[in-house]
């Protein structure tokens, strides 16, 4: 019935827009009634993205049984099972790429989607990083990352209207990401050897003005860094930085 009800409901969608179309004419097109839809869906929303939820609860379930060994590693293959479900039906991801682009409410669905994927990764690299300090600063960036390598991928492919094969991209992108991060968990500062302050090469952000006119609009921050800066001190410092009043 889930599949039923989606199926009609993408169906008005490109026929009429997402706009036009209620509740009532999907349930009339799938034969049913309004409890049958809200019974598996609690808005429209949710019917153009009918498979996320199995997808998040599939990659949960591959991370609670990943080993310690390669940490960014797992949550790189963890990304690869959303990749799998966009590339199991190329047609309908497509069109769902070319909806989103034209429905700002869906875009911004899409978003929170994308987010509870990156909490999911963040949230198991944090129980082998740490809960705290550059434990979860680690977590927290190298999701991000992983997030952004797989979507930009997958957009080239969607983007191509589905020609080829998307892991091509997707892998090219995931292994700069392991290249980055891929050093094992040691590395971070809670096991790391100390640093002697004086040739812990510090990250600087200093604000370079882009003539917004004083307020502070269009300010560029710049960051200057000795190489080797680890890239945790980076972010974390760009972060203290564009936070700033």
């Amino acid at each position: 019935m889930r599949e039923v009800l989606a199926q009609a409901a993408f169906q008005l969608f490109l026929e009429r827009g997402f706009e036009r179309t209620t509740v009532d004419d999907i349930v009339a097109r799938a034969g049913v009634g309004r409890r049958s839809f809200f019974r598996y869906f609690p808005s429209k929303e949710d019917a153009v993205f009918p498979d996320h939820e199995r997808c998040l609860a599939e990659m949960t379930e591959f991370l609670a049984a990943a080993d310690d060994s390669d940490p960014v590693g797992a949550v790189s293959d963890a990304a690869r099972i959303v990749l799998r479900m966009y590339a199991a039906n190329p047609e309908f991801s497509v069109q769902r790429y070319r909806l989103t682009r034209e429905v700002p409410g869906l875009r911004t669905y899409e978003l929170s989607v994308v987010r509870r994927y990156e909490q999911t990764l963040a949230g198991h690299l944090r129980s082998r990083f740490g809960e705290d300090g550059d434990g979860a600063l680690r977590a927290e960036v190298i999701a991000a990352s992983v997030v952004a390598a797989h979507n930009n991928g997958l957009r080239l492919w969607l983007r191509s209207g589905g020609e080829g094969d998307p892991e091509v991209a997707v892998d090219h992108a995931l292994a700069l990401v392991r290249e980055a991060w891929g050093r094992p968990a040691a590395s971070t500062a809670s096991t790391a050897p100390a640093v002697p302050e004086a040739s812990a090469a510090p990250a600087v952000p200093f604000a370079v003005s882009g003539g917004g006119g004083g307020d502070g609009d269009g300010e560029v921050v710049v960051m200057v860094a000795r190489k080797g800066t680890p890239m945790w001190r980076v972010v974390q410092q760009i972060e203290a930085a564009v936070g700033e009043n």
